[in-house]
């Protein structure tokens, strides 16, 4: 369960640490105010070159079950599930909340994955974001706008350890340390959700 106890912290009063083994996790509802998070949402909505990528999986090859872009620094193309993004510059808003996170976490995020979840039958299946080029232990800053989420983790060897939370409009979910190498999370469908769409800034090296 989510462990509310008073931490220190940059998030301080309002964050939220995961007291989950094997992973460094925060959760803070309402890091953008709401007329900030429901523009961005709006812009984003409007604006993004929303693409519709394909994934290969045991030799079949589907939709993803979600819209996307890959936004960031010049010549950070990335790769993940057999897929190979093509990077598009920063928009001035999500530029503008690139240097937010950065001053909040510490953390030198280059790049966002922008996804898009048109209604509940959109998902995200079970994965870690552990690509080669994220490092040794990537740091993840999940931003949610519009429609809550269930986000659901499971470690990777002990089947008893499960967590499950929801990314409300506005929110930040700072994943690190271990967390990648020891826990996969995903994104559930969901009966009657409404649109959603998520950032995921990372840092990425290429070289």
């Amino acid at each position: 369960m989510v462990d509310s106890q008073s931490q220190t912290s940059l998030f301080a009063p309002e964050k939220q640490v995961l007291g989950l083994p094997d992973a460094d996790i925060e959760y803070q509802p309402g890091y953008l105010v709401d007329d900030q998070a429901w523009a961005l949402y709006d812009t984003l909505l409007a604006e993004t070159d929303w693409q519709q990528e394909r994934i290969t999986l045991y030799g079949k090859t589907h939709d993803v079950p979600r819209l996307s872009c890959w936004m960031g620094d010049a010549g950070l193309d990335y790769g993940y599930s057999n897929m190979r993004m093509q990077v598009v510059p920063w928009n001035q808003e999500l530029r503008a909340l690139q240097q937010q996170l950065r001053c909040d976490t510490g953390h030198p995020f280059n790049s966002v994955l922008v996804n898009l979840y048109r209604d509940g039958q959109d998902s995200n299946g079970w994965h870690s974001d552990d690509e080669p080029e994220l490092g040794t232990n990537p740091v993840i800053a999940s931003v949610s706008l519009g429609a809550a989420r269930d986000f659901h983790l499971r470690h990777k060897t002990r089947k008893d350890l499960r967590q499950s939370i929801s990314l409300e409009h506005g929110s930040l979910l700072l994943m690190s340390g271990t967390t990648q190498h020891c826990w996969q999370h995903h994104v559930p469908k969901r009966a009657q959700a409404a649109q959603r769409i998520n950032l995921t800034f990372r840092y990425v090296d290429n070289r």
